[in-house]
């Protein structure tokens, strides 16, 4: 009889950013620009790492498989944002909707390994020079890889197995452009206190905790690196300056997001733009921008295709 009285949501309507045309053709070319800078850039990191001999080392494996989940961080709620902006109902499917939350914290999960292992990477390059190629060799590499992905899959699926079979009697407008968890839960027509817990444990929790690992760890690294100064010392300050750099970037929002989930709507808008648009794109420019040895090859892959391009 319970079930009978609720009615079936099909889908969910997004409020979207802004009703205004004005703000929403300056958000389609800025969202746009943006989305295609990031592909283009996540993509030639990608190209370059796979096609240059000189950069088949553990760093820049790790940095090629991080752009490759920047692709995915892209494209998860980024195209759907774009599509939606001049559209009057801004819907998505309940499937699409489940999809969605599925990938963001798959993604999400592999990214936060992988930036782990770049932190692991760094303080064995900077604090056991020596050993540096025993300890990450390449089965490390493809443990780092294959951990990070079993680690995002097992939080997805584990945030979503107390979600999909929640009931929802109606109300199906959130007050967002994307679906994700805290906003869904709200919707469900039960009492959800210990199902929000929950998300605030498993996102919230694990997102502050390695955040902390990791600060604490650059941290180390950085006291290591200044009690033993050589000629390679400002290298190695602005290369983990980089790493702190997207660090922040990427855990700010997620904090704001899980730890307070209730904050304020326009806070939780900003923060997903920032992190859908901006870290994505953000990435390539600050682990490149001060490494000489990437910029070259970049370079170098940039002429090759274009004599390719003449050629054919």
């Amino acid at each position: 009889m319970d079930g009978a009285n609720h009615s079936v949501v099909s889908e969910f309507v997004f409020l979207g950013l802004s009703n205004s045309w004005e703000i929403q053709l300056v958000l389609f070319v800025f969202s746009s620009m943006l989305y295609v800078a990031s592909m283009m850039g996540n993509s030639l990191i990608i190209l370059t790492v796979t096609s240059d001999p000189h950069l088949h080392s553990p760093v820049y494996f790790l940095l090629a498989n991080l752009s490759f989940i920047d692709l995915g961080v892209s494209s998860v709620t980024t195209p759907k944002l774009i599509y939606d902006l001049f559209r009057k109902c801004k819907v998505i499917s309940f499937g699409g909707c489940i999809a969605q939350i599925f990938f963001i914290h798959v993604v999400g999960g592999v990214e936060m390994v992988l930036l782990i292992a770049m932190a692991f990477d760094r303080y064995v390059a900077i604090c056991k020079p020596l050993h540096y190629l025993t300890i990450m060799s390449p089965r490390m590499c493809i443990f780092f890889l294959v951990s990070a992905w079993m680690i995002g899959l097992i939080h997805s699926v584990i945030q979503l197995a107390f979600v999909v079979n929640l009931p929802f009697c109606g109300l199906n407008v959130l007050d967002s452009f994307y679906c994700d968890l805290p906003q869904l839960i709200r919707l469900a027509c039960t009492d959800t206190y210990q199902l929000e817990l929950m998300v605030t444990a498993n996102s919230g929790l694990i997102s502050v905790g390695s955040f902390f690992i990791l600060i604490i760890s650059y941290i180390v690294i950085i006291v290591t690196v200044q009690k033993h100064p050589s000629a390679g010392l400002s290298k190695a300050l602005s290369t983990l300056s980089a790493h702190i750099t997207v660090v922040v970037f990427f855990f700010g929002p997620l904090i704001f997001f899980y730890t307070w989930p209730s904050l304020s709507t326009q806070l939780d808008k900003f923060l997903a733009i920032f992190d859908a648009l901006f870290t994505p794109f953000l990435n390539p420019i600050i682990y490149t921008f001060r490494n000489q040895e990437m910029k070259v090859a970049m370079r170098r892959v940039c002429r090759q295709l274009v004599s390719y391009r003449k050629i054919s």
